[in-house]
């Protein structure tokens, strides 16, 4: 498919198509867009051509699973890469984190067909970033990624293209392309600069400092020890208990586990040195864990499970740990995942996350602005409320970090 936009103003020919998964990009090529190089300016491991081929060539992505990658490229007339957005043909609304079910279910009553649809997104990843990804120094593509976004929505056929978790600069050139916006609420702790732990705990009202120096002595009760493993401290050994950890979660919170047993092997040869797993021990037995991947200014917290209960155990790995290596390796946030008021009393505060939509469907299209109209005002709202219920004394609130 080719988007029928005007070219940039200096005339060059460019050319947006479809590829078939992330084989339809060089990791070479792929590391030349904005943000893609591990330990560089604006990294963001999600968008790296290590985890999104990771996804695909462990069977986790594939039509089999109900994401059939479909990525956008741009290129010149050459096939020189100038952007690209990775994209997935979707049979269902599973594994995204901005839920859009409601609006399936009233399109299928009125007698549409919402599946299958077109998703922009990191699969299973509720994380803020860059999702039209162009070449250093090259914004002005991102129009043309936006609208050759809603061009293959439109070619192919399909009811509706969606964007997750967006950054400014993306967010602005979908809105321009006509697209919806939608926002939701994640909690974020910001590191102001703490030397240590202790030293954000002294910004905490006095009740909700002890109440957080408790709750993490009695999460390591029980002769309880934590170890943090990166790089080649991650053998198969380790990914096999991570693993095990991980399904027990899975299948008793959601029924059925979006990660294989491959993934975690694959993620731990190509981007070992991206990743922090966070381990409990007991009697030199681990028992839990909780995994994060490590971006250039931010630790973002993902997925966790135990084989054995132990109060507070669950904050401790996922929370206060993840606050600790933040302040000793000097990243400026903790993303914590989706959801979770829980998270507010623990120092990670109310953020605002920024959606775009696009619905072919002209009276499904009015009805979802209507109703986004609304939803905007209320978690604004929310968020503003839950902001004034922070731990934080009144003197050391943070900055609201903007959405």
């Amino acid at each position: 498919m080719s988007d029928q936009s005007p070219p940039p103003a200096d005339g060059e020919n460019v050319a947006l198509r479809l590829v078939e998964g992330m084989g339809g990009f060089s990791p070479q090529e792929w590391r030349g867009l904005t943000g893609t190089t591990s330990g560089s300016a604006g990294y963001n491991p999600f968008s790296s051509h290590a985890f999104l081929s990771s996804l695909e060539e462990s069977g986790c992505v594939s039509d089999e699973t109900g994401w059939l990658p479909r990525h956008l490229r741009l290129e010149t007339g050459s096939g020189g890469l100038l952007g690209a957005i990775p994209t997935y043909v979707k049979s269902h609304s599973q594994g995204e984190y901005v839920f859009d079910h409601g609006w399936a279910d009233a399109f299928e009553r009125a007698g549409g067909h919402y599946y299958p649809k077109l998703q922009s997104c990191y699969p299973f990843t509720p994380a803020n970033g860059p999702r039209l990804l162009v070449a250093d120094g090259a914004d002005e593509y991102r129009p043309l990624l936006a609208h050759g976004l809603r061009s293959a929505c439109d070619q192919i056929g399909l009811s509706s293209a969606h964007v997750t978790f967006l950054q400014k600069a993306d967010r602005t050139a979908l809105l321009e392309a006509g697209f919806l916006e939608r926002q939701d609420i994640q909690f974020h702790f910001p590191n102001r600069g703490y030397g240590t732990y202790d030293d954000f705990l002294a910004t905490l009202a006095s009740r909700k400092r002890k109440a957080l120096k408790r709750e993490r002595r009695e999460a390591l009760a029980d002769n309880i020890e934590i170890e943090w493993l990166t790089g080649s401290d991650l053998t198969e050994e380790v990914w096999d208990d991570f693993h095990t950890f991980y399904m027990d979660t899975g299948s008793r919170k959601w029924g059925r586990p979006y990660l294989n047993r491959e993934f975690w092997s694959l993620i731990g040869e190509r981007m070992a040195n991206d990743i922090l797993l966070v381990i409990a021990k007991r009697d030199q037995r681990r028992i839990a864990g909780a995994i994060n991947f490590i971006g250039c200014k931010t630790l973002f917290g993902r997925h966790w499970g135990c084989v054995e209960d132990h109060p507070f155990l669950h904050f401790e790995l996922c929370y206060h740990q993840a606050i600790d290596y933040a302040i000793q390796h000097g990243l400026e946030t903790v993303e914590a995942g989706a959801q979770g008021e829980h998270k507010l009393q623990r120092g990670y505060m109310p953020v605002l996350t920024r959606s775009a939509h696009y619905l072919r469907h002209g009276g499904l299209r009015q009805a979802i602005a209507d109703y986004l109209d609304n939803e905007r005002q209320d978690e604004a709202a929310i968020a503003a409320l839950l902001e004034r219920h922070s731990p934080y004394k009144a003197d050391t609130m943070p900055d609201r970090k903007p959405g």
